[in-house]
């Protein structure tokens, strides 16, 4: 174990914690981005620390800095335990740790080419040229091409033995084409609207192909300037990967993050209304097609690890099976409170931030028998919506409302009246007990959301979402005006 890690564990059981563990996280962030023509901006950043997290007569405290020495060592761990007193006095109810094994080993996110060995002027001229052909579209009035790499280095240590090594790279890309004709302004985004994202090397980059897909989406905006709005009513609809994910990010991630159960959540970003009585009488989360899993071992995810950030390992933890509830997203505190093993979900942004707890990569299995295009070929009256364009949804994850790029209306089986402006709304429960169709593995995908906010100080997390499309029957569609 380094010494400075070794050091602020000692200082800390020295000094009264029954439990701590240390941090040391070394972070590279790239990001490029190309509007209308010309490069934007270029940024590259790094940063490191230590964070150091203690156990004090079952209070938590917390301490970080960004100098790596053993002195230093010494101070944030003499510091997070004053904290850990200090809290302990207005203290409501002890901390309580499932046990684990000691974490040891080391993990390291697959990459075939190194985005960050790579040249500027190759990954700045894979943008612009899927820019140049988004502008020679007619029509087209300005256009963006991003593209951002994250690799964290990161070392675990604690007083139970644990001791492990990750690194972790994470890259995505995006390209976003708008047409303007008066007050009007339509947007499409490719890969999706924030979903282009996996953990990596450039390799996934190159497979998105931006400039080969720039300009039938250039086109496609200018076409909704002049496509009708998408009707209202009751409409059976089909939500493509490219708005799903999103859906199952806002209406199935984020209500079954035990904390915000425990109303830990509750003063930032909410509750959630997957109250614990719900996981004993068996709750109708969806239909018998949902299956619905956290899973951290996801190949591609930005929720895929070796281990958590309090050192419990990856693994795959079911959250709804068969439509019914059966799971959280939990601790090594808030796991025992429902008499369950943490199901690794702690973590942390960056060195300077206590480890929450977070989504992993929340998937909606596929199902065997249709692929997405068989499910639409099944379908002889609705609407297919794809790519996100806003969202909404209440402090408990109940009432929702989306918008999308784009919605198709469906005929006799086949996709053709292009509409645009189209919106959603639901509530959870009720719109995933009317799923009755979920494509096969032929159009599972994994996306990835890197800007998920929570906490106090805020923290942005990448998440993972792996899905294939679905139907939904008798939903509610409106005209939303932009």
């Amino acid at each position: 174990m380094p010494e400075v890690e070794q050091r602020a564990l000692d200082t800390c059981s020295q000094q009264g914690a029954s439990y701590a563990d240390v941090r040391v996280v070394r972070r590279e962030d790239e990001s490029i981005s190309v509007k209308s023509g010309r490069v934007e901006a270029v940024s590259l950043g790094e940063s490191e620390g230590l964070g150091v997290r203690v156990l004090v007569d079952g209070a938590w405290g917390f301490a970080s800095s960004s100098v790596l020495n053993t002195r230093e060592a010494d101070r944030v761990a003499s510091e997070a335990v004053r904290i850990a007193r200090a809290s302990g006095t207005a203290l409501r109810q002890p901390a309580d740790l499932d046990d684990r094994a000691p974490a040891r080993g080391h993990f390291a996110t697959p990459v075939e080419e190194d985005p960050f060995a790579l040249s500027l002027e190759t990954k700045i001229g894979d943008l612009l040229a899927a820019d140049e052909r988004m502008r020679a579209v007619k029509g087209i009035a300005f256009t963006e091409s991003l593209f951002h790499a994250q690799r964290e280095r990161k070392s675990f240590a604690a007083t139970d033995g644990s001791q492990t090594e990750q690194e972790i790279t994470h890259v995505g890309a995006a390209i976003e084409v708008n047409a303007v004709e008066g007050d009007e302004l339509q947007r499409r985004t490719y890969p999706d609207a924030g979903g282009g994202y996996q953990a990596a090397g450039y390799e996934y980059i190159r497979s998105l192909d931006l400039a080969g897909h720039a300009e039938a989406l250039a086109e496609e905006s200018v076409k909704l300037l002049r496509a009708p709005q998408c009707p209202s009513g009751r409409f059976t609809i089909i939500l493509d990967p490219s708005q799903l994910y999103l859906q199952i990010h806002e209406s199935c991630g984020h209500p079954t993050e035990l904390d915000r159960v425990f109303g830990t959540e509750a003063s930032y970003a909410g509750t959630s209304f997957l109250t614990t009585d719900r996981l004993d009488d068996g709750f109708m989360y969806g239909s018998e097609l949902v299956d619905i899993v956290a899973d951290a071992t996801a190949p591609g995810g930005l929720g895929t690890f070796g281990w958590d950030d309090e050192g419990v390992e990856a693994q795959q933890v079911p959250l709804v099976k068969e439509g019914r509830f059966v799971g959280y997203l939990s601790s090594r505190e808030t796991a025992p409170r429902i008499g369950r093993k943490s199901g690794g979900a702690m973590r942390a942004d960056g060195w300077n931030r206590i480890p929450l707890i977070r989504m992993t990569n929340i998937n909606l299995l596929p199902k065997p028998g249709k692929s997405l295009e068989e499910i639409v070929e099944d379908t002889d009256d609705g609407l297919y919506l794809a790519s996100n364009r806003s969202w909404s949804i209440d402090d408990r994850r109940l009432n929702f409302q989306f918008a999308t790029e784009v919605a198709y209306e469906i005929k006799g089986g086949k996709r053709g009246q292009l509409y645009k402006n189209p919106t959603y709304t639901g509530i959870t429960y009720e719109f995933w007990r009317s799923c009755d169709a979920v494509g096969d593995e032929r159009s599972y995908r994994m996306l990835g959301t890197p800007n998920c906010g929570k906490g106090e100080p805020g923290q942005l997390m990448h998440v993972g979402h792996a899905v294939s499309g679905a139907r939904f029957r008798d939903v509610q569609v409106g005209v939303g005006k932009w």
